[in-house]
């Protein structure tokens, strides 16, 4: 009877101490559950505590990642590809095209003798940098130098810069090699393109002369009339203008305008 009692006993104080220990968690859980009276803000965090502060984190990582690319990395690539693009536009400016093209000769620089990149090798390889873009512009005048036609609108093409200058001579580049394959309407299309943007008193005139043109091997000699009066009314300074008259008379005669 004795043994029995004690086993009672025992067994009494491990149901208690169950009881109180299932107390415990419980009285745990209750005061981790969401306090229903809190509003706004902070009842959405406390309900999505755990995905906000993943989705912070990640947040981080990438803020952290765009600004190692756009402050230190990107910054590298420009220089090195400054630094490439300096020797095939010393053989571009000597109308060395071809070899500005394709690179392959041996230059020397500060750290010694190297190959040397052409455009095209610079465009790819720096491809994300405002050089590569550069170097897709002079790879494409020197494939429309050689009588790449093709290959100098693909190139030409891939030029994503703004330069007051060299933007509107790309877009008149892809012009000249449509005219060259007998493109006349695509080869208008880019002249009128080029004679709008970034309008000045050097590259309008001039791709406005060779839109009047394209319309006159269009027969079109009503829109180039138009064409080349503007050319005399709103840049009578520049050299297109000096010879307008001729023009201008030319096209009056064949349209009977």
């Amino acid at each position: 009877m004795a043994e029995l009692k004690d086993e009672n006993q025992v067994e009494n104080v491990e149901t208690n101490e169950n009881e109180v220990a299932y107390e415990e968690v419980a009285e745990e859980k209750s005061s981790k559950a969401v306090d229903p009276t809190l509003e706004g803000l902070q009842f959405f965090y406390e309900s999505n505590k755990k995905m906000i502060n993943y989705v912070g984190g990640g947040l981080a990582v990438i803020i952290a990642l765009f600004v190692g690319y756009k402050y230190y990395w990107l910054p590298d690539k420009e220089k090195e590809a400054a630094n490439e693009i300096f020797f095939a536009q010393h053989y571009f400016e000597r109308d060395s095209f071809n070899l500005a093209l394709r690179g392959g000769v041996m230059v020397r620089n500060a750290d010694g003798d190297k190959t040397m990149m052409g455009f095209e090798q610079i465009a790819d390889e720096y491809s994300i940098t405002s050089v590569g873009s550069l170097a897709h512009y002079y790879a494409g005048i020197c494939c429309l130098r050689t009588g790449q036609f093709e290959k100098a609108i693909e190139h030409l093409q891939q030029y994503n810069g703004d330069d007051l200058m060299v933007a509107p001579v790309a877009l008149g580049a892809i012009g000249d090699a449509n005219m060259e394959l007998n493109r006349v309407d695509e080869a208008l299309k880019f002249y009128l393109k080029a004679s709008e943007k970034n309008s000045n008193n050097f590259t309008t005139p001039i791709y406005l002369k060779k839109a009047a043109f394209a319309y006159e091997l269009k027969s079109n000699y009503t829109e180039a009339l138009n064409v080349y009066e503007r050319i005399k009314r709103e840049y009578p300074r520049s050299g297109e203008a000096k010879e307008i008259e001729k023009y201008i008379a030319k096209v009056r005669t064949l349209g009977n305008l």
